[in-house]
């Protein structure tokens, strides 16, 4: 369960995406030691640390925050591409995870959803990011959605 203890989610071996306007969100989370403030179209984001599929390395994710009862979900979409992201396969090989909401850090379990529970997390993610919507029909592939279930 997340704590709201002040902690901070720096790790060593960890790396920023290459990517300007990701790592600027995330140098700006990591400097301000909040996700408060940090929009994508005016809407709030939480920042996630995976551990990377090859290089075993901490990777900082800022992604839409979609949340419920203390769950939440990270949505595939790379804006409608036809190729997954890369955290997609980091998620997959390594499904513990942090992530922080506001000053709250916590450890979380992810597991790609299917069926009913993806439809029912699908709709809680486009009312929380409108452009999810549109974004699946840019693409043939059904976008992967994870729930993240608190580890504690």
């Amino acid at each position: 369960m997340i704590s709201n203890e002040r902690l901070v989610p720096v790790v060593t071996n960890s790396e920023l995406s290459p990517t300007d306007w990701v790592r600027r969100q995330t140098e700006q989370i990591l400097t301000q030691g909040t996700t408060d403030g940090v929009l994508i179209l005016d809407r709030p984001v939480v920042l996630v640390t995976t551990t990377g599929a090859k290089t075993g390395a901490k990777r900082y994710v800022p992604v839409m925050r979609v949340e419920r009862d203390g769950w939440y979900a990270m949505v595939a979409s790379k804006g409608g591409s036809v190729d997954h992201p890369a955290w997609y396969h980091n998620v997959k090989a390594n499904p513990a995870l942090t992530l922080q909401d506001g000053t709250a850090i916590g450890p979380y379990v992810a597991r790609e959803v299917a069926g009913p529970e993806r439809d029912e997390w699908w709709e809680l993610a486009v009312a929380a990011f409108p452009p999810y919507a549109e974004y699946q029909t840019k693409t043939e592939r059904l976008i992967p959605v994870f729930v993240l279930e608190p580890a504690d």
